[in-house]
Formats: structure tokens, sequence, C-alpha cells
């Protein structure tokens, strides 16, 4: 009585008290936990059955292998196996089946055909159990064969079947098929009652991206349980279809009255996040919490990116740091979260945090953690995380080979990213843009454009983001002609229609080349109205050629358009001071000031020893300060006598020439340099990075330190990378 209401605790409280079960009630009590739970105490129990003396009979054995197959302890399920063998119940039918299902759900497909193998009879729940366990471990071709040898064997598809053979039709997109088994389901009317075919076809169809044919299968259900729905919800999150999976689960909670499962929750959020509509996100974080999920994996992971890529990372963090468990998902995430807001160093730390819970990062989370490394140029790190990658087998998969090439561009290791590149053999589009885009940021124009003409001997087609990589190389390089020319066959020959940022690559390319009033022309014949990007490339040209005339003019349009941004008023602003005209410069900086716009402080990193090490201008907080504006002091002395004079134009301040000179020694990139210096080795070169645009003073400076030290000096700006040697730059002073 008490199993039949669902109160296996009870039960066994009375089950304790009986002297003697027999095999009876000890089969009864090891059905309701493995039925009902906690799987493990099944186990438990039909152990201490044996113990007991009591002989297991041909309706234990499947009960507690069952259990087995829950838990997926492979381990415990040969152990029984063994038991049923040695009391010569392994060849009943119901012991046969169960085995079979048993090591289908644990993935040890061979021990499952040779149990099936063995079988003196086969039912259909035998064939279902084979077709299901091959189903679930993606062997499409070996799962029809099955059909077809149940078929032969004389037993008909039934419902399970159908349900068993969906979700892998789905996964493999094999939509004739799908359609062939709907067929058969209707003919057979499996259809008509069975939420079950009905929920497994809608869930195939969206996985086909047949959305159409699922919603109507969704609608011609008379009965509809929380996994259709899910099933639903998740088809048009599937499809991108993001705000008719936020309709569909209004309609499910409001209209319906249903409660949601996390799975449902889960979906929404993904659509939330997709959406970037964090307000929404909230109402479903609070629908989790009312519920009692707002803990579970699944919609603590979706939460964690919801909050992630709606940019409010703080929040991100506070949520993971509560959670009372997580798994390599939840560290993916937060991960991935923190990257993609820019703090590098704390998804580098959250790394190290998971490694010491033993938790296994997988290929989600490398592709996030190389882009850290990318983002710091910390090239040892970035160095550690390939060995790890090749270690663990994922070096050849190619989200992980995209993101080693850009990760060795952008620490400055143009040439392995190459040889990384070349090693793959199928590559997808994606890593020619990546292997073109870092061609540009080393203002290697001409190799990227001979690995242009490389990507068109393939049979990958060239995607917009190909020419916006393409045209960038070209404008870091200073190849107008060339830029133009591609710019032209982008739309004549390749049918590319130009986005917004193609048209910012352009007139960046003629403003960094000194043909303002052309960039200038070319912005007004532009098919849109050019948007705050596009003027703020012109208004960067107007400060770096000092024309003030076409500066303001541009200035203005930026405002009309608003938001304006941090970075056009400063450099409005830094036009006016190099001119000299201090109280204009005054004014924009009042505005700034007044619209809430705060200028970013210009930062540099180095590594050193593993160690990441920051700076900012006039930067006194780092334990070796002394030693490095002393160093900083010396190696003035000795440019000044190869010829260095500091360029106090880059000091947007009206103060004395003596103070100019002072504030420009203190810039980030030159304390970072000091820092080098001091602490690496005489032969080894020195990296650094900086969020912002190197300055013209601390160009030229850098050049006469290179010649002063002897050594090499790599800086990757805001714009592209620096390699200086024996007083030259590679970027030959365009940039």
């Amino acid at each position: 009585m008490y199993i039949a209401c669902g109160e296996t605790e009870l039960a066994r409280v009375v089950f304790d008290e009986i002297r003697r079960p027999n095999v009876f009630l000890w089969n009864a009590m090891i059905r309701s936990y493995s039925w009902n739970g906690p799987a493990d105490r099944a186990i438990e129990l039909y152990h201490r059955m044996r113990e007991c003396g009591v002989r297991p009979d041909k309706f234990t054995f499947p009960f507690v292998l069952k259990a087995c197959s829950g838990l997926s302890v492979i381990g415990e399920g040969k152990a029984i196996h063994d038991h049923a063998r040695s009391v010569g119940l392994d060849s009943d039918i119901y012991v046969s089946t169960a085995l079979v299902d048993m090591y289908a759900k644990c993935g040890c497909l061979a021990d499952c055909y040779d149990v099936f193998d063995k079988m003196p009879e086969r039912d259909v729940v035998a064939w279902n159990a084979m077709i299901a366990g091959f189903s679930l471990s993606g062997f499409y071709e070996e799962m029809f064969d099955l059909v077809v040898g149940m078929q032969r064997d004389g037993k008909a598809l039934n419902s399970s079947t159908v349900v068993a053979l969906l979700p892998a039709i789905g996964q493999r997109k094999g939509l004739h098929h799908g359609k062939s088994i709907h067929g058969y389901s209707l003919r057979r009317g499996f259809n008509e009652g069975c939420v079950l075919v009905g929920t497994a076809l809608l869930d195939m169809y969206g996985k086909c991206e047949c959305l159409d044919y699922a919603r109507r299968v969704f609608d011609l259900l008379d009965i509809k349980n929380e996994v259709t729905w899910s099933a639903m919800i998740g088809a048009f999150v599937f499809c991108n279809r993001m705000e008719e999976a936020i309709e569909m689960f209004d309609r499910m909670a409001f209209v319906e009255n249903l409660n949601p499962t996390p799975t449902i929750l889960g979906s929404v959020l993904r659509a939330c996040s997709s959406l970037s509509n964090i307000c929404r996100g909230k109402r479903i974080h609070g629908f989790s919490i009312k519920f009692g999920f707002d803990f579970n994996m699944v919609v603590g992971n979706s939460l964690i990116s919801l909050y992630s890529k709606g940019g409010h990372i703080d929040e991100a963090i506070k949520f993971f740091d509560g959670m009372a468990s997580r798994d390599t998902i939840s560290y993916s995430a937060i991960i991935s979260g923190c990257v993609q807001n820019g703090d590098a160093e704390e998804a580098l730390s959250l790394f190290r945090k998971m490694q010491s819970y033993d938790i296994e990062p997988d290929i989600a989370t490398m592709v996030n953690i190389i882009p850290a490394c990318s983002q710091l140029a910390a090239l040892q790190l970035g160095r550690s995380s390939h060995c790890y990658v090749i270690i663990r087998g994922f070096a050849f998969e190619t989200p992980i080979v995209n993101a080693l090439i850009d990760m060795y561009s952008k620490c400055g290791k143009v040439n392995l990213a190459r040889e990384v590149f070349d090693r793959k053999e199928d590559k997808d589009i994606v890593s020619w843009n990546a292997m073109i885009s870092g061609y540009g940021i080393h203002g290697h124009g001409l190799e990227a454009i001979s690995m242009f003409l490389d990507l068109q001997k393939t049979a990958l087609k060239p995607d917009y983001v190909t020419f916006i990589c393409l045209l960038s190389a070209c404008s870091h390089s200073g190849l107008v002609t060339e830029g133009k020319l591609w710019f032209h066959r982008m739309t004549q020959e390749f049918n590319i229609v130009p986005r917004m940022e193609h048209f910012i690559c352009m007139v960046d390319m003629l403003g960094r080349g000194g043909l303002l009033d052309e960039a200038f022309d070319f912005t007004r014949e532009m098919p849109f109205q050019p948007d705050v990007h596009v003027w703020g490339a012109l208004l960067s040209a107007c400060r770096i050629h000092g024309n003030i005339r076409l500066g303001v003019l541009v200035s203005e349009k930026i405002q009309n358009l608003g938001p304006e941004g941090t970075e056009n008023f400063v450099l409005l602003s830094n036009l006016y001071s190099a001119a000299g005209k201090w109280d204009e410069a005054a004014c924009v900086r009042i505005v700034q000031k007044y619209k809430g716009f705060k200028k970013s402080p210009g930062c540099s990193w180095i590594v050193v020893k593993g160690t990441v090490h920051g700076f900012v201008g006039g930067d006194r907080s780092h334990p070796q300060f002394v030693e490095i504006y002393k160093a900083l002091e010396n190696l003035l002395q000795k440019m000044k006598k190869l010829g260095y004079w500091a360029d106090t134009s880059f000091v947007f301040q009206d103060v004395e020439e003596e103070e100019k000179e002072q504030a420009l020694l203190c810039h980030s990139e030159k304390l970072a340099i000091a820092y080098g210096i001091l602490n690496l080795g005489t032969e080894q070169p020195i990296f650094v990075t900086k969020n912002l645009r190197v300055c013209g003073d601390c160009h030229t400076a850098i050049k006469f330190i290179t010649k002063v030290t002897n050594r090499e000096i790599t800086v990757r700006d805001a714009n592209r990378f620096h390699h200086f040697k024996n007083g030259v730059c590679s970027c030959s002073d365009f940039w």
C-alpha cells in the first residue's frame, strides 16, 4: 500500500520490521527504489538480500539492473551480471533484456551486443533496448540496421521504437527518415493520444529546423505535458526564433497555468540572453526562485550566461559564487562572461580554481580560456593552453584551432599562428578569417592579400567578415589603392553587400592615408546614414593629421547622432590641445564630464615569469616603482645623447615644457618596458600590451630604447602590433 502511494520510506519502515521477508517483498522494495529513487538504495538492498541468504529470482535482476543503468555504475552492473550468470538466469528473456538496457545506457555497446546476440529469443522490448542504446550513442546507420533486423525477425515497430529512433534522427538532421517515421506512426495510429510520440516528433522537426511542422504537431496534440512544452520552446530557441520562444513560455505559464521545469526555464533564459533582454531575464530568474529551481544546474548555468552576455558580469560572478554545486558548463559560462566583458585576469583565476576542484575543462572551456590569453597577450599561458588541448586530444577541433590562430597572432607570434593554420586540413572560413586578421594587425598587408588569394583556390567562399579582415589589413599597411580595389570587387564579383563595418574600414584607411577630404566625401555617399563609429574613424584621422577644420565638422556630426562615446570627446579635446587651443579643449572636457563620459586611463601590461603586471600613467603603486623611475631617467639621458627629444605636443595640458617631458616619461607603456628591462634577461625580448593607441612620443622613444638597450620590444596597442628593433618599427610609422 505504501509503495503504491509513493511512500517508499514508510514502506521501508514496515519492511525492516519483518523478521524474514520473502523474495517477493525484497523485490517490491528494490523495485520501488529503482523507480522512485534514490537508486543507490536499490543496489544496497540487493546486496543485503544476498547477505541474508535470499536467492534473487528473474524479477530481482531487472529491478536492480535498472538502478545500475540510472546511476551509470557499470562496475556494479557487471558484478550483478556475473551473479545472474552464476545462478543460471542470465539467459532469461527479462534478465537478458534488462542487461541489454543497462549496457546500452552505460555506453558499453560491445557488451550490449554480446548479450543480445546470445539471447535464445528476443521480444520487442529487447529490440527497443538495443535500438535505444545505439540511438543514444549516436550510431545512426547501425541503429537503422537494427530496425531492419527487427522487422526481419517478425517484430513490428511500436511507439517505444519510434520514440527511441527520433532523437538520433533529430541530432543527425535526417529529415527524410524523420518524415518516414512520422508517416509510419500515422498509419499505426501512434500519434492519437500518445504524448510521447507527439513530443518526440515535434522535437525531431525542431532539430531539423522544420519549425512549421513542429508547430503543427504541437497544435494537433490533445494532451500536452511539461516535456511537450519544453520541446516546443526548445525548438524555437534552436531555430533562433527567440521572441516566439518567450511568447510560448508566457502562454504555458499564464494561459495554461502549467508550472515550468528547469529545462523550460533554461531554454527561455537562453532566449532572453540572445535578445539581451536582461529585464525579462530577471523576471524568469524570479520564476526560478519561486519554484525552487534557481540553484538547479541547468537554470544556474543559463542565468550566468544571461547576466554575462548582458554586461552584468558582477551579478554573474555573485550568482556563480552562491551556487551550491558547479560543473564544467558553469565554469565555462562564467569564464566566457569574464572574457566577453574584458576581464581576462578574472577568467584565468576562475580557470585555476576550476582545476583545483578537479573539474576537467572541456572544449568549450578552452575555447574561452585561449582568448583570455589573447587579451592579456600572455604567450606563456597561451602555450600552456595549447599543450593542454594537445594532451586532451582537442588540438585539431576547429573552434580550438581558430582560437589558437587568434591567440598566437595577438601574442605577437604570427608565424606560430600560421603553423597552426597550416596543420589544420579541414579549415572553415573562420580559420581563414583569423589568419587574414592576424596578418593585418601585424601590418603584413601583402601577406593578408596573398592569404585571401589562396582562399579563393579552395571550395570555401569569402563572407562579409573576410572582407572586414582584408580591408582592415590594407588600412593598417597603408595599402590604399589595394583596399579600394578589394572594396569594389567585394560588391561586383562576390556579391557581398557592404555593411557598416566595411565602410568604417574604408574611412579609416583613407583617413590614415591622409586622404581626409576623400574620406569625408566617401561617408556622404554611403547608401545609409553613417553611424558614430564611421565618423569616429574620420575624427581619429583628423587628430593624426592635425586637421582642426574637418575635425570640428565631424565632431558636430557625431554629437547630432549621440550617444557620442568617450573616445570621440577625447579625440576632439586632444585635437584642440595639439594645436594649442587650450580653451576649446577645456570646453570639450567640460561637456564630456557634464554628459557623464569618463576617459579610460591608459593601461599597459607585461607578463614576467607567468605573472601579469599592470601599469597606468604616472603609476607609483608597483613595489618596484622607485627602481622603475630611476631606470627611466637613465634611459632618458642615454636617449638624448642619441638625438631623442620629447614631443610635448602629445601632452594635452597647458603646463611648462619640463612638466610635459616628465608627464611623457610616465606613460604606462614606458613604465611597463622599464619593468621588463629590470626583470627580464638581457637576451629576452620585451612584450607589452596597451589598451589605447600608442602616442607618437612613446613610439619614437621606444625606437630609441631598442638602440640603447640592444633588445627587441613589441607593443600591442588598441589598433595593431609594433615590432621595434634597432631603432625601427615594423609599422613604418604608419598606425
